[in-house]
Order: C-alpha cells, then sequence, then structure tokens
C-alpha cells in the first residue's frame, strides 16, 4: 500500500492548498516516519524509506473531512524537523531541526506556504524558539551544542551566540521586565548527562549570572529539567518548569530583594501515576494551567486561580502514549493533543487527540498519521484558530 494511497480524498499538490473556509478548524504538523520496530508492531507495509513532511489536517470534529490531509510539503529526510514556533504576529512559522544545523523558516503570509532555511552553523540539535514579549527578537536553544542563538525578527539575522559551557539548553522563557532569560540544562543529544537546573541570563548583555538547582536529591540528581514558561502578567515573575526524568513540577520565584529567583518543587506527577511532563500552557483568564506527561500519556489540568504559585490538581485526562504539545483553538473550548516523542518506545503512539476543554474530556482521536505510518512532531493550529496558550 503506497503512503500517498491513504491520504484522504481532498489532498493538494505542493503547487496550492485546499482554502481553510472548507474547514474550521487547520492544524499544522511536522511528520516522521515511525520507527521499524513500531512499523513491524503495527504490520504496517509499503511505506517505504524514512519520510519527513509538513502538512495541514481538518481537526475539526464536526466536519466531513475531519482527519483528511489537505496539504502536504515533503521534507528533506535526513533533518528531523522536531517543532514550530509562531513569531508573535503569526506571520511566521519558525521550524527547527534536530540532525541539521539549519532553521527554517515559514511564510504564513503566502499561499502555498513559503519555506527557507538559515544556517545554524553553532547550533547542534535545535529545540526551542521564544520571542521576546515586543516581538523583536528570538531565541533558539541548542541542546547539542550548548549555545543559545539570538537573532532578529525583522531580518532574521544572527544578533548573538551565547555560549552555555556544561549546559544543555532546551526550554528557554524570556522576561524583560526583570531583564531575564531563564533556560534548561537537559540532557545531551544522546539523552545522556541529564542536568538539574536553570541558567539565568542577563537579557540586555546576554551574560549567564548563575543557575538553580531544581531538585531536592543530592547531585547529580538526573532531573532533567526541560521546559519553562513564565506565568503571563503575573504581578510578581514566576516561571514553571517541568523536569522531565524527575517526574516533577517547579516554581522559579523572582525575589525583589535579592534580585534572583527562589525555587520549589510544587506537583510530583508520580501521585498520577503519570512520568516523562513535558510542555506547559495557561488560558487567557492565566486561572487554568495544562501540562502534559508522555509515559503513559496525560493532559493535566491545574487550577492556578488563587495561587499562581502552588497549582492544585484538577483532573489528569488520559490521552496517548507519548503526549507531548497542544494546539488550542481561540475560545478556548478545544485543545488537540499531540501522541509522540521522539519516536521512542512506549511514548510514540502517533494519534492526535481532540479534548472538550470544558468537559474535560477526549471526545475524538485521529489516527490519520499512524495509517500512514508516520509519527507526529508537533502540532500547531493555523492563525485564524490558534491561541498561543501563553507561550
Amino acid at each position: 500500500m503506497k503512503l500517498l494511497g491513504l491520504i484522504c480524498a481532498g489532498l493538494a499538490t505542493l503547487g496550492g492548498m485546499t482554502s481553510p473556509a472548507q474547514a474550521e478548524i487547520l492544524a499544522m504538523m511536522l511528520y516522521e516516519t515511525k520507527s521499524a520496530d513500531s512499523l513491524k508492531t503495527l504490520k504496517l507495509s509499503g511505506v517505504g524509506e524514512r519520510r519527513e513532511g509538513l502538512l495541514i489536517m481538518d481537526v475539526d470534529p464536526a466536519s466531513a473531512q475531519f482527519g483528511a490531509v489537505m496539504w502536504d510539503m515533503p521534507l528533506a529526510n535526513d533533518t528531523t524537523s522536531h517543532h514550530i514556533f509562531y513569531d508573535r504576529t503569526m506571520t511566521k512559522g519558525y521550524i527547527t531541526a534536530l540532525t541539521k544545523r539549519e532553521l527554517g523558516i515559514l511564510d504564513m503570509t503566502k499561499n502555498p506556504y513559503r519555506r527557507t532555511t538559515i544556517p545554524m552553523p553553532d547550533c547542534g540539535m535545535g529545540e526551542d524558539v521564544t520571542f521576546n514579549e515586543n516581538n523583536t527578537r528570538w531565541y533558539l536553544t541548542c541542546m547539542d551544542s550548548s549555545t543559545i542563538i539570538v537573532g532578529d525578527v525583522k531580518t532574521d539575522k544572527v544578533i548573538k551566540v551565547i555560549q552555555t559551557p556544561g549546559v544543555y539548553p532546551h526550554g528557554l522563557a524570556v522576561n524583560s521586565k526583570i531583564n531575564r532569560i531563564l533556560a534548561t540544562s537537559t540532557v545531551k543529544g544522546d539523552m545522556t548527562n541529564p542536568g538539574e537546573t536553570i541558567i539565568e541570563i542577563d537579557a540586555t548583555t546576554h551574560e549567564i549570572l548563575g543557575s538553580h538547582k531544581l531538585s531536592l536529591k543530592p547531585s547529580p540528581s538526573g532531573e532533567a529539567p526541560v521546559e519553562i514558561l513564565f506565568v503571563p502578567g503575573a504581578k510578581n515573575p514566576i516561571a514553571y518548569i517541568t523536569n522531565m526524568f524527575g517526574n516533577t513540577l517547579w516554581t522559579a520565584t523572582w525575589d525583589k530583594a535579592s534580585r534572583t529567583f527562589k525555587t520549589e518543587q510544587v506537583f510530583d506527577f508520580a501521585t498520577e501515576n503519570a512520568g516523562v511532563p513535558l510542555e506547559i500552557y495557561f488560558n487567557k483568564a492565566v486561572d487554568t494551567m495544562y501540562v502534559t506527561s508522555a509515559s503513559p500519556g496525560f493532559l493535566h489540568i491545574f487550577d492556578v486561580s488563587k495561587d499562581n504559585g502552588h497549582p492544585k490538581l484538577i483532573k489528569s485526562i488520559k490521552t496517548g502514549q507519548g503526549s507531548h504539545h497542544i494546539a488550542f483553538t481561540k475560545d478556548e473550548k478545544m485543545g488537540f493533543v499531540q501522541n509522540s516523542l521522539l519516536n521512542l518506545p512506549g511514548m510514540s503512539e502517533g494519534t492526535i487527540n481532540v479534548v472538550d476543554l470544558e468537559k474535560q474530556e477526549v471526545i475524538s482521536t485521529i489516527d490519520t498519521l499512524v495509517k500512514m505510518g508516520m509519527n507526529p512532531n508537533v502540532i500547531v493550529l493555523l492563525p485564524e484558530n490558534n491561541a498561543f496558550a501563553g507561550h
């Protein structure tokens, strides 16, 4: 069975794209071929050589084309295109690569979308792209080269390469109010040498000011802090951090007197029989926080309405193995959970869960990519539907 034969009717060629008017909710995903073991387990044949791509799918459960691929752009199959991050105007999408020293840029103002690449010789294993509040600077974390690249959003030219010796930066957050950047020290590219700290950087001079341990265990604890996000609009800056291997959630709260951060463990995912916590999101009212965990796969919903530094778990919703990114609709009624983490065994289901955020339950699951022998690496909605969810 040929790969393209699995794609539903309505698939457009690279030269054109189905009009968004034909679906209420369109999502964009990076995908790659599942591992050989996964393909064998699923008894899929005819997938062919390894493939990567960028596609647009109808994810509206009320649509007649629910789960159909509307547009598919092949990408080089040796790049491991990993994440998509919109700038704050959502006119550009930045695509990180794990195995090539480049940064992809998707022009969202053109139809069909146009992708260009920028060489990143100082970036081994590009992970996250974050933007400052006024959308003038982007920051790219490079986990395997221990660097953070600072770029200009308007020109996309590199401004600065921040060296972080002994640190494997993955997550990054900027707070201009206190002139600080925080970055996580996660793992080397081969998943060894897990870190246990976040580093604090001066947002103007890019000087590394120090580090903060996120573990109650003796060093080296192997906690691997992975993602970090400031609470949007908080009067006193506070960031949340997920410890990927430690299975905990931490905060870093700004202390005005000492002009640095105080850290605290605020949740242990082991109490929910959950592991590998990853992404963090907030709703517009900043009274609800969402966190994914990849093993065995959950979406955790927290109440932060009374104290934004001490979350109260509302519910853990069972999702697919490898629960990773979430795309949110602007009206915050639905979330779409992408279930795959780096093609890792037990964390690469390849499905998309549709979650009713008001009822707090999974209402449907999309297995289109599974049937194609593919895994989604990330999911975002097209700009007309996409909510930033605190990012």
